[in-house]
């Protein structure tokens, strides 16, 4: 007892250990605390703790401990029960499974975070085997061209091939995803961008294009849309989901985002990652960039991404790229416009005497005078939201392209169609033809361009537009009478 410096119980109670259970091991100190198998309240106690963990603790609105314990004391007193300490309530809880409390709490989302295992990759074996689409919002406030006024911020859907690490392609837009900007999206993927490079006046290579083999999304309602189904099968591409809320799973394109949004919070007019970050900066006050003006800085900043050294490959991008297609060549598509057709949102409608009905307008062209009466199945007419003037109708296997009837009519968005439509039922008509469809959007065209003060609305609404005032010269091949859908993003050369 003198020798070791404790009491005769302590001495004992060692002894006893050691003759109990012969091991020298059982005389090491342990940890200070409760030992294993006893319980931490009387059980009336315990069951009123678990139950009020249960019901107010283990909840998404989070309630700290304090709560909780304020909480218990209150449900002790009306029981006449001894409430416990607060830190004995904190090591009580320490005894709950921690995966399954912060799941009850913060989700599935931060609890797979911090406790799921990720021992798999997800790779591919050779160029475009594998392409992630995905869709974002740009962290930066853009500019009208005309006037530099801020206009919002514009949603970045882009494309990964999950092999080399390139970047096949994006587009930016002002509406929110949908099948045409995945449409539109891809249609960049798959061409040739030496053109479009030009275009924009960027004088380098941007080598990656081909079509996809298969093409790896989440469960966005775009991408279970019917025409995007239906573009992948004409092409034979394999559509594959990811399984829902598992983000995970599009690792390689989620990251490629961050890096895109890490480069655009450099520029004026950003939203940084967070509001901590922004501080007192105002986006709105600091915007300069126009649509057109991001589209280049972002493709620059694509182009620089792919001479980089990748972590994940251990090389280069581009040196992947150049490498993997001299191997193995990727499929080309050899008519981008009609694969642009094929993806685009599609509705059956009856080819009448008078021509095609969608939208409320008439749409006619002299090709259909043969179908005329012959025609009993309801035909497939595929349309652009950007540019209501014309459509494309499928006749025998191929695609008509179909104006207006009366071709003096202005072109039109989706966008103002419906709003025109939400205007004249506003006012009780029930019934609403084609004449009152443009002169509405005229009359609002007229308001929105000569308000003297405009509005974030009306502004964006002129942005939606603009690409229908600037359409590209027909070629010279094409008949003059021919109608034209407008790309915006993709060279002339294109219809070629």
């Amino acid at each position: 007892m003198a020798e070791l410096g404790v009491g005769r119980t302590t001495l004992f109670r060692w002894l006893k250990s050691f003759r109990e259970d012969e091991r020298i091991a059982v005389l090491i100190e342990r940890k200070p605390g409760r030992r294993p198998g006893i319980d931490a309240f009387e059980p009336e106690l315990k069951v009123l703790v678990d139950e009020a963990i249960r019901t107010f603790y283990a909840t998404p609105e989070r309630p700290s401990l304090t709560r909780l314990w304020k909480r218990i004391v209150a449900e002790c007193r009306h029981s006449g029960l001894t409430p416990p300490a607060i830190r004995r309530l904190k090591a009580y809880l320490k005894t709950y499974d921690a995966e399954a409390l912060m799941r009850r709490r913060e989700g599935k989302a931060r609890t797979e975070a911090q406790f799921l295992a990720l021992p798999g990759e997800f790779s591919a074996q050779h160029p475009l085997q594998i392409v992630q689409i995905d869709h974002t919002k740009v962290d930066v406030t853009v500019v009208d061209p005309i006037e530099r006024q801020p206009i919002g911020r514009p949603i970045l859907t882009i494309a990964i091939d999950v092999c080399t690490r390139m970047v096949l392609g994006f587009y930016l837009s002002l509406e929110a995803p949908s099948v045409t900007s995945v449409a539109l999206c891809l249609t960049h993927a798959i061409i040739d961008k030496t053109r479009w490079l030009q275009d924009r006046g960027i004088p380098l290579k941007w080598p990656a294009s081909g079509l996809p083999e298969c093409i790896h999304v989440d469960n966005g309602a775009e991408f279970h849309a019917r025409a995007f189904k239906r573009g992948c099968d004409d092409h034979n591409i394999v559509v594959s989901y990811r399984p829902p809320g598992t983000p995970r799973f599009g690792g390689h394109v989620e990251r490629l985002i961050g890096t895109m949004m890490g480069a655009v919070h450099l520029l004026p007019g950003t939203h940084f990652s967070n509001v901590l970050e922004r501080g007192d900066y105002d986006p709105e006050v600091r915007a300069v960039m126009t649509m057109r003006e991001l589209e280049a800085w972002l493709a620059l900043e694509i182009i620089a991404y792919h001479t980089d050294l990748h972590r994940g490959i251990g090389r280069p991008p581009v040196a992947a790229w150049n490498e993997a297609v001299s191997a193995r060549p990727v499929r080309q598509v050899r008519d981008p416009l009609a694969f642009l057709i094929d993806f685009l949102p599609f509705e059956p409608r009856v080819l009448r005497r008078t021509g095609i009905h969608i939208h409320n307008i008439c749409y006619w062209s002299d090709g259909f005078a043969p179908w005329i009466g012959r025609c009993d199945d309801k035909v497939l007419v595929k349309y652009d939201p950007r540019d209501l003037h014309q459509v494309f109708v499928k006749l025998d296997g191929n695609y008509l392209m179909a104006p207006t009837r009366n071709p003096g009519r202005p072109a039109i968005t989706l966008w103002e169609q419906k709003a025109a439509l939400r205007v004249q039922r506003a006012r009780g008509r029930s019934e609403i033809d084609e004449e009152t469809i443009f002169q509405t959007i005229a009359a609002q065209r007229a308001l929105v361009d000569h308000a003297t003060r405009e509005t974030l609305q009306t502004r964006r609404l002129r942005a939606r537009r603009a690409h229908l005032l600037a359409k590209p010269a027909l070629p010279a091949s094409a008949p003059a009478d021919e109608p034209v859908i407008a790309l915006p993003h993709f060279p002339v050369e294109v219809w070629e």
